[in-house]
């Protein structure tokens, strides 16, 4: 289980991310590679989670992971509102919302960094999938991917263990108009989003396993060097459409 967030870990995380954005800044070519590379990840993962999202159950959560944990420009603000609000969210908001932070925090700043280190080997290659698993695999850092993969579902999860909290719902309901006063309002509305999402699937378990197996077995195929690593990523799943969970 993650730790609470601390404020000596936020300043590491937020300082590492303005080092990142910097060298973007820098950088006009590189900017312009991660711009493309950033939307071609979004395509993928729209393409590979398409049944997800027009699920009836798993679509608001599906949504949620592929705009707010990818959006790069949400993110940013995002980061800024925690900036500002910190010495207040951390005597206000429950250690179950803080550890949704947290980990959104890092799943930032190593995304971040796995970007560039891609966006590097692309060089002035157009992106395909062939160019990209080039690149991919010239990255290397397979042991940071799998990280990835475990802030992913570890922040579905931390959502998961927050839902079940009838205490949480309540405080950001509080919260919300304070926050909106107060210029948190992209935090606010990130937090409420993940929580509301959560909260109507009843049950996130298939949904996380869907995750986990699908990103893990594109990363295997990557780093495997195979032909297709996009092609038929279902992992053998059934559709989760009306699908139990206890």
């Amino acid at each position: 289980m993650s730790t609470p967030l601390t404020p000596d870990e936020l300043d590491r995380l937020l300082e590492r991310k303005r080092q990142l954005a910097a060298l973007e800044e820098r950088d006009p070519e590189l900017a312009r590679r991660l711009q493309a590379l950033r939307a071609w990840q979004s395509a993928r993962l729209a393409r590979t989670y398409e049944d997800l999202r027009r699920d009836p159950r798993y679509g608001a959560a599906a949504t949620f992971f592929l705009s707010d944990l990818y959006g790069p420009e949400g993110s940013r603000a995002r980061d800024q509102c925690v900036i500002r609000a910190w010495s207040r969210l951390k005597h206000t908001l429950p250690q179950a919302v803080l550890r949704v932070l947290r980990e959104a925090l890092e799943l930032d700043v190593l995304t971040a960094q796995l970007d560039q280190a891609l966006a590097g080997h692309l060089g002035g290659s157009a992106l395909t999938d062939l160019t990209y698993a080039a690149a991919y695999r010239a990255a290397g850092q397979a042991d940071v991917r799998a990280r990835q993969i475990d802030l992913i579902v570890g922040i579905g999860a931390a959502l998961e263990r927050a839902v079940q909290l009838p205490l949480v719902g309540l405080a950001l309901q509080a919260a919300h108009l304070p926050a909106h006063l107060a210029g948190f309002g992209v935090l606010q509305d990130f937090l409420e989003r993940g929580h509301a999402a959560f909260r109507a699937m009843r049950g996130a378990t298939l949904f996380l396993q869907i995750i986990r197996a699908r990103e893990t077995l594109i990363m295997h195929k990557l780093f495997a060097g195979a032909i297709e690593p996009f092609a038929g990523n279902r992992g053998g799943e059934s559709h989760p459409a009306g699908t139990r969970e206890p």
